[in-house]
């Protein structure tokens, strides 16, 4: 059970009130700081004399680089890269530490909504865009390279990522493979002579917000291949097509990836963060956590919203949500979550640390309408919650 609290929080007066606003983003709808702004805004209709301090954050995936960036007091810098779909687009990575370090996000260039939802298709879409970054950045001088994984379109488990960086994926007939999730099963070697010459020099950690094995049934292609686009024959062909790849990567680069705690992750980029770039996986969200300073923000706070778009399942193998509500118990600082759909089993979800779940939709309400409205609804809830403070903690 937890211990929260009690006695202060009801001794204070809401005017003297402070609350944490820490959310992840509403993927493909509202940025991070675009939803404390949102919540803020309704605290302070609500309780107009509260302190409000606001913390985005994300899990290591869409909205990464922007958090850890706010977070950094970091540079950001534009470069030219191939989206899923090989077209050419103008994409973001971050640098600090005086330009030794390099933040890149696979959702800037290999991203799920850089996708029409009538394009998505897994087999199709290739990373090779996340390799030019990584390779820019490289050649920008940077030594040390925070990769985030998540929010992506691609299903290939970072092959075109590594294409870009000069590996060779061969076929039975010497040539290279095409490119997405199709092409994996076609792959007979894997060629290293020609990769990058700074690759081996550049220290590599890969921000993940799951820890999802590269195949079976918690793996990437049966548990994020739909929402990638990929039918349900499309998820056997590429469960098949992951499990092939995983034996060529361990016969010609003596690297086994099969069962790794989050190499399902991005597609299972992941896995081919650790087979190309002898990267270490780290938690996202706990980079995020570490480089916010949330921990030292939260002390004395009276409460904590935080929020991400689904609260689900999900969220307990370590989305944001969660890792706020670890730290809050610590303290003893309630939590309450905002969110635009809840599925799953409440009571569980309750039992990792989120004292209070809202779906910020009153009523039946389409997906479409629920994303274009957002800020507004997000406001709306936001404001009734600081009302209810209110009404048990008057002026």
């Amino acid at each position: 059970s937890l211990t929260y609290k009690t006695t202060p929080f009801l001794s204070l007066r809401s005017s003297n009130m402070k609350i944490v606003i820490a959310p992840d983003s509403f993927k493909e709808c509202l940025s991070a700081q675009e939803v404390c702004r949102a919540i803020q805004k309704g605290i302070q209709k609500g309780l107009p004399h509260a302190q409000t301090v606001l913390i985005p954050l994300a899990d290591g995936g869409e909205g990464t680089l922007s958090a850890l960036l706010s977070n950094l007091k970091g540079k950001m810098r534009h470069a030219t890269a191939l989206d899923p779909l090989l077209q050419p687009i103008r994409a973001r990575y971050g640098v600090v530490e005086d330009g030794r370090t390099a933040l890149i996000e696979m959702a800037e260039s290999s991203g799920l909504a850089l996708v029409p939802a009538k394009k998505r298709n897994p087999m199709l879409t290739s990373s090779r865009g996340t390799g030019e970054l990584i390779r820019k950045a490289m050649e920008a001088g940077c030594r040390k390279i925070l990769l985030t994984l998540g929010g992506v379109a691609t299903n290939d488990a970072g092959v075109g990522m590594a294409q870009s960086l000069g590996y060779r994926f061969l076929d039975r007939h010497g040539q290279e493979i095409p490119p997405g999730a199709g092409g994996l099963s076609q792959i007979v070697r894997i060629v290293t002579d020609s990769v990058h010459p700074q690759l081996g020099k550049t220290r590599f950690v890969a921000a993940c917000d799951v820890r999802n094995p590269l195949c079976g049934p918690n793996g990437s292609a049966r548990v994020y291949g739909p929402q990638k686009g990929a039918t349900p024959f499309m998820v056997r062909k590429i469960e098949s097509a992951l499990r092939h790849f995983s034996q060529v990567v361990l016969r010609d680069l003596n690297v086994s990836i099969l069962h790794c705690p989050g190499g399902g992750a991005a597609g299972g980029a992941g896995a081919g963060a650790i087979a190309f770039l002898n990267a270490k996986l780290k938690s996202g969200v706990e980079t995020v956590l570490e480089a916010a300073d949330l921990e030292r923000k939260i002390q004395g706070a009276d409460l904590i919203i935080t929020g991400e778009g689904k609260i689900d399942r999900q969220t307990l193998f370590g989305k944001a949500p969660l890792g706020v509500s670890r730290i809050a118990r610590k303290y003893g600082v309630p939590v309450v979550a905002l969110c635009g759909n809840v599925e799953g089993n409440r009571t569980q979800i309750h039992a990792a640390g989120l004292n209070a779940i809202f779906s910020i939709s009153g009523g039946p309400i389409s997906r479409e309408e629920s994303m274009r409205n957002a800020k507004k609804l997000l406001e709306q809830a936001a404001e009734e919650i600081s009302r209810l403070i209110r009404t048990l903690k008057p002026e």
